[in-house]
């Protein structure tokens, strides 16, 4: 069986940005922080029973939404209630994510003090004025010290996340921003394009944002940075310091299985190859979350003929790419079930393969789209 790790949704902000799609809501006065987390050791207790698992979690990621609003008093309960009910490996990465208000940063060391050993703090950019067109609650020198008291709380792994190609930005913009990130000292720089979202504010209201070629040419321009300081560039838009990439979010790309507790959260469980793997979906409000963790969800098992195309547009977003066992041993599938199309990509130049492994040319890095078309069931 695949590694299993464990996905927490918390689905409050402050406030809703303008680009975010993520399932957040603007928290409130009377936000049920003690019944949310009741709900969430429910639904870790369902799911185990239902999928009968007796695997360890070998990673955790409490995402959102800001998890840091809540009290320590809450995430330690959290954390004390899957140790109860789940094994967890002995050396397990647990991340939070962070926003670099001032609220959340004074209690890193607290959080650092439960056992959380990564911190994933949503800077987004070192410069006031494009913080605040992202509507983002926090200033640039919230962010630095955010990463500072991070530090300065025993954090010895941490992320620090990027934007580009945001509204009236020029390649300069980015540059400092990447610049000022690496003199913090993180181990991890997730680096992402702004993109607009549907269901979002700016996709809605469109911003004037640089054009593609600009934008094209500010990423390279700071990957080149980051690789000149260490930072290995291991997936689509994350860099980290030499073996500290994000076992959490490796574990998906790698196709392995993640139970998903919370509002809106997203799983998936392996029973049986190649036809029992499931794919779980929890009630995305946080209200009917909480009367029902599974009432208005849903599972559905993938299709033999959709698997090679959700196997191929994870792997492929790792540098790596994939070996033929791993293929097997995470579908339960021959190798030749990923034919025409894998042969044609190795024609057109858009993959290499070598030393049993499949992975993106520089072309097809840049043109992935490309390659998961030819996949399509």
């Amino acid at each position: 069986m695949p590694p299993l790790s464990l996905y927490i949704h918390i689905p409050w902000c402050i406030k809703k940005c303008p680009y975010c799609d993520f399932n957040s809501h603007a928290i409130k006065a009377d936000t049920p922080e003690a019944a949310y987390i009741d709900a969430l050791l429910s639904d870790l207790a369902i799911d185990l029973q239902c999928y009968t698992i007796t695997r360890p979690i070998s990673s955790i990621f409490i995402g959102g939404g800001t998890p840091s609003l809540f009290s320590s008093e809450s995430i330690d309960r959290l954390l004390r209630g899957i140790e109860k009910q789940i094994t967890l490996k002995e050396n397990i990465e647990i991340t939070l994510e962070a926003n670099p208000g001032t609220f959340e940063s004074h209690k890193f060391a607290e959080f650092r003090a439960l056992g959380i050993n990564r911190l994933s703090i949503g800077v987004q950019s070192f410069n006031d004025k494009l913080l605040k067109k992202l509507g983002r609650v926090h200033s640039a020198n919230e962010a630095v010290i955010a990463a500072e008291i991070a530090h300065q709380s025993g954090f010895d792994n941490f992320n620090l996340d990027l934007m580009f190609g945001l509204p009236d930005s020029n390649p300069n913009d980015s540059i400092n921003d990447v610049t000022t990130a690496i003199s913090l000292k993180p181990t991890h720089i997730s680096l992402y394009q702004l993109t607009l979202e549907p269901n979002t504010y700016f996709h809605k209201f469109p911003p004037q944002l640089p054009n593609d070629e600009l934008i094209f040419a500010t990423q390279q321009q700071c990957q080149n940075l980051l690789a000149a300081q260490g930072f290995q560039h291991y997936e689509v838009s994350a860099y980290s310091q030499l073996g500290l990439q994000c076992r959490h979010n490796v574990n998906y790309w790698q196709f392995g299985d993640y139970l998903g507790i919370g509002a809106g959260a997203h799983g998936k469980i392996t029973q049986a190859l190649p036809d029992q793997i499931t794919r779980t979906l929890k009630p995305k409000s946080p209200e009917q979350y909480l009367k029902d963790t599974h009432k208005n969800g849903g599972t559905e098992f993938i299709a033999l003929a959709e698997l090679p195309l959700e196997f191929i547009m994870n792997h492929l977003r790792l540098k790596q790419g994939f070996s033929i066992d791993t293929y097997q041993a995470r579908t339960g599938l021959a190798i030749n079930t990923l034919e025409p199309a894998l042969s044609n990509c190795l024609k057109e130049g858009l993959l290499i393969h070598h030393d049993n492994h499949y992975y993106c040319s520089e072309q097809g890095w840049n043109f992935m789209d490309n390659i998961l078309e030819k996949f399509m069931p």
